[in-house]
Formats: C-alpha cells, structure tokens, sequence
C-alpha cells in the first residue's frame, strides 16, 4: 500500500527493487491516490502495476496471473545463462530490473567459474561472496532461473565441460576432473541428463 506508516509504499518499492536479494520479487501497488502523477511516481520506482483502490477483485487476479506468467518466461531466458559468455550486455531498451538480475547471475556464474575444478565448493562460501545467507541465495536464484543452487552450479559446471570437449584435447574422464566432477561415470549420466547425449559422443576415451 502506498499510504503506509514510517515509510511509505514507494519507499518500500524503491528498497525492494534495489536491493539484489530482493530485485526480483514482483510488486503491486494498491492506493487511494488515484492521480496520474502518483500513478507514474509508483511505476518509476519501479511497481510492476499499479491499482486505485477500490481495486476488482478480478482485475487484481488477472494482474497477479499476468505477473507471475512474464516471471516464467524470464526464467526460461535465464536458465540458459550459465556461462559468463552467454550473458548479454545491458542494453537501453530493458527494464532495469532485468540488468539487476543479469548483474546477479554473472557475479555468481564467475564466482562458480573461478573454482570450477574445486569439487569442495559449496553453496555456504558462494553465499558469503555474493554477501546472501544461503536461504536467500536460494529463493533468489529458484526465482530467477528455477534452479536450485545445487542445479545451477552443476549447470555451470557441465556448460564448461561441453566447450572442453569441443575444443580441448581431454577426454571425458580429465574432463570431468576438470570441471569438477569426482566421479567420471557421474559426470556422464549428468551430462546425457543436461544436454540429452552422452559426453563419450562429443569425445570418446
């Protein structure tokens, strides 16, 4: 609501929005300040709608569907983000939430890339670099990409591991190793899963 005590709705928006653990969350506003002026003042803080009270109930209902339908096609883009060459730049034209949360995504994909051999990372020190707890780090991300962070760094991890076997002299079993992987016929069953063939066809043993 915009008229709210200590701070108000817009307040409260702006915060949200610019905060990284939080930017992603959709928000409604509902006021009795119907004007114009208000109207785009919440829009510019970044609302993705904006309702006069009184408010249908309908109209709500279809906003919230709406809403939560432009969420599921922005986590399909995203859940093809899972290498620091596969995120495009900002661009003038995108809202910037959606550069807030590409910001996000890049800083953990580097974070994963930079220990990518590591199989000891966990998700504990990847949240203390991004300076999340590991629950918001998981509500983040299953938001952003629809992936746990245990998912998404296996994604990372096999992104890499296909470029390997196109370009590198490694076989499936060093590169395995090199992505992090301990277990070699792990690494294949989870590659085939990934991508929907086996390791042992891009690069036999």
């Amino acid at each position: 609501d915009v008229m709210m005590p200590e701070k108000d709705g817009f307040q409260v928006c702006q915060e949200l929005k610019q905060d990284e653990r939080t930017s992603h969350i959709p928000i409604i506003m509902l006021t009795a300040k119907a004007d114009m002026e208000s109207k785009i003042k919440g829009l510019e803080f970044g609302a993705d709608a904006y309702l006069p009270k009184p408010f249908e109930k309908q109209e709500l209902l279809v906003r919230l569907r709406k809403l939560l339908e432009l969420r599921a096609l922005l986590q399909a883009k995203y859940r093809s983000y899972t290498s620091s060459q596969s995120i495009p730049p900002p661009t003038a034209d995108i809202a910037p939430e959606a550069d807030r949360e590409k910001e996000f995504l890049q800083k953990l994909i580097l974070a994963i890339e930079e220990r990518l051999s590591d199989a000891d990372l966990t998700i504990p020190e990847l949240s203390r670099q991004l300076a999340m707890s590991d629950t918001q780090l998981y509500r983040k991300l299953k938001a952003v990409t629809g992936k746990t962070p245990s998912q998404f760094i296996r994604s990372v991890r096999l992104q890499k591991a296909m470029a390997l076997l196109k370009s590198s002299g490694l076989n499936v079993s060093e590169v395995a190793y090199e992505v992090g992987f301990t277990s070699p016929q792990y690494f294949s069953r989870m590659f085939k899963e990934e991508f929907g063939f086996s390791p042992s066809e891009l690069r036999p043993d």
